[in-house]
């Protein structure tokens, strides 16, 4: 058996002669410059034939699909797409689900409101749903599940995309995830290699750094991937991360090397995930644009190193010929090898042979996209996340005859793809359970003594770009006198967060709060629900809300 079967017939590919022989028969026809392309998976925004023109000249493994409301525009752009195509695309998308679901697909949770409901078979049915849909559209690979540990409350991008602080709960609902996914063709991968969530800074503005012992990497973010790995996980995403314990153990001398992202680190991708842990599938970096990866190094240098040092696919290019020139020139003076570049090919192919894409019909499974069952099936499983952190002065429930006049402070939805402050439907919702809904504005500057109650209603999830998630007091109420004054001794007060669930630590002495972690509106209307008294609160946090502090609890 030669190394191409001994890759394609073990786990995760598992392919048959017939899967092997596609491979081998598609790796031989290609020449260096398109086994090149085939490195990459580029960002795709947009319909139309522009799109599909300038996709099929770059002839690159697959895109990374963001897709608008207009369904059957993206429906058509992609079945176009596939039709150009020589050798077929992997599709891929974060289905993380909340605003990371499909515009015209289900609303299913996000990870961090699953890991609240800590229900494993929802969770599973959750990955289910987006998997069918996804696979419907054509998308056949999401870069999830996120098995990073949010071990840091201030950490800004494990937040809501993680599944909380408990690395068995992770494992638990990572798993199900999986087994959703991979059940339903779509690859899962698991992120964020080697593991997120103890550096209070962001991969996409800087190099991140897990400061774990070995002892204690192994016992956690290891024994996670190790479980991901066994379940036959098809991807690892290889981030901007620094594992600066492993590459001590071999070179206590390492210097400044130990703190080498693991996207171009040998060190971590060959001797750690796939000698020590045994992977055999596919290595994709993280996006190659973020500054966690180009603070590092030139471009010219560092590109060609994401290949030599493991990663399969390079992920995303601002400049897409100028990489691809940059992976010819290091293929020409040696810093990359032909053999190294097949081995990378081999498992592209791979993968998109393992998920069936050489006899794939992707409209054929199309009716799965509008499917209303999976809509019911997702807001029950949404009903069961809203959690009550604290009431220590017995607001709730809500009601118009108490609580008539209620004044509401607000971020807006606020997401790094979205746009910032879109609007909320809570404050309608709440006009319609027969409140009087006034929204504080800087120009108004309505006094809090004048209503019956004052609500809080964030709407951040996991930002990517932003340094820091907090309660901006400033910004809310519109300056500096506004947002030193405290009114909740006067007037009954809550806060309401769907999404960071950490508010707790710039408002220790909030009275009321309920998190709810995810900005969808199945969501919004789940939480009003509980605020009423028409459904209980059942979310029980995946995370320490309080951070630590004595005091906010009380």
């Amino acid at each position: 058996m030669d190394q191409i079967d001994r890759i394609l017939s073990a786990p995760p590919f598992d392919l048959d002669g017939e899967g092997r022989g596609w491979v081998r028969t598609t790796l031989a026809g290609m020449d260096r410059a398109a086994k090149v392309r085939q490195l990459f998976v580029h960002i795709c925004f947009g319909t139309g034939p522009d799109v599909v023109e300038r996709i099929t000249a770059l002839a690159p493994a697959g895109i990374t699909k963001f897709f608008g409301p207009d369904a059957q525009a993206e429906l058509d752009t992609l079945d176009a797409l596939r039709g150009a195509a020589a050798i077929p695309y992997l599709v891929s998308a974060d289905l993380e689900g909340s605003r990371m679901s499909l515009p015209f697909g289900t609303e299913v949770p996000n990870p961090l409101a699953l890991a609240a409901v800590d229900d494993v078979q929802a969770s599973e049915t959750n990955a289910r749903i987006m998997a069918e849909e996804a696979r419907a559209a054509g998308i056949n690979w999401s870069f999830t599940p996120v098995i990073d540990i949010n071990a840091l409350f201030r950490s800004p991008i494990v937040a809501t995309r993680g599944l909380g602080a408990d690395p068995a709960r992770i494992r638990a609902h990572a798993l199900a995830h999986i087994r959703g996914l991979q059940a339903n063709g779509v690859a899962a991968t698991a992120k964020h290699w080697p593991g997120e969530g103890h550096d209070d800074r962001d991969q996409h503005l800087v190099t991140t750094i897990n400061p774990l012992s070995l002892r204690e990497w192994h016992e956690t973010h290891g024994a996670l991937y190790r479980a991901a790995i066994d379940a036959g996980v098809m991807a690892v995403m290889s981030a901007h991360i620094a594992l600066p314990s492993y590459v001590h153990a071999h070179d206590p001398q390492a210097g400044l090397e130990a703190y080498r992202p693991a996207s171009v680190s040998s060190v971590l991708n060959m001797t750690l995930l796939r000698g020590e842990l045994g992977f055999n599938g596919v290595i994709v970096s993280d996006a190659t644009p973020m500054a966690g990866f180009g603070a590092w190094s030139h471009r010219d240098r560092m590109l060609p190193e994401v290949v030599s040092s493991g990663c399969d696919v390079i992920l995303f290019s601002d400049e897409p010929e100028a990489d691809i020139a940059r992976i010819d020139a290091a293929l020409e003076d040696g810093r990359l090898t032909p053999g190294r570049l097949d081995e990378a090919m081999v498992r592209v192919l791979g993968l998109k042979a393992a998920l069936g894409l050489h006899n794939a019909d992707p409209a054929a499974d199309r009716a799965k996209l509008f499917n209303p069952g999976n809509a019911a099936v997702a807001q029950a499983v949404t009903a069961r996340a809203p959690t009550l952190v604290k009431d220590v002065r017995h607001i709730l429930p809500l009601s118009p005859e108490r609580h008539r006049r209620v004044l509401v402070y607000t971020t807006g939805i606020v997401t790094p793809l979205h746009g910032a402050g879109m609007p909320m439907v809570l404050p309608d919702l709440l006009r319609g359970e027969g409140f009087e809904v006034t929204l504080y504005t800087a120009e108004a500057r309505p006094d809090p003594r004048d209503f019956d109650l004052v609500l809080y209603a964030m709407g951040e999830e996991t930002l990517l770009t932003r340094g820091r998630v907090f309660l901006d007091w400033n910004r809310l109420t519109g300056g500096m006198h506004g947002a030193m004054a405290r009114h909740w001794h006067q007037v009954p007060t809550a806060l309401i967060s769907f999404g960071y669930p950490y508010y707790l630590y710039d408002a220790p002495r909030m009275p009321c709060v309920v998190n709810a972690y995810a900005t969808m509106d199945t969501m919004q209307r789940a939480v009003v629900d509980c605020l009423v008294g028409r459904a209980p609160f059942l979310g029980k946090s995946p995370v320490d809300p309080f951070c630590g502090l004595p005091d906010a609890a009380f």
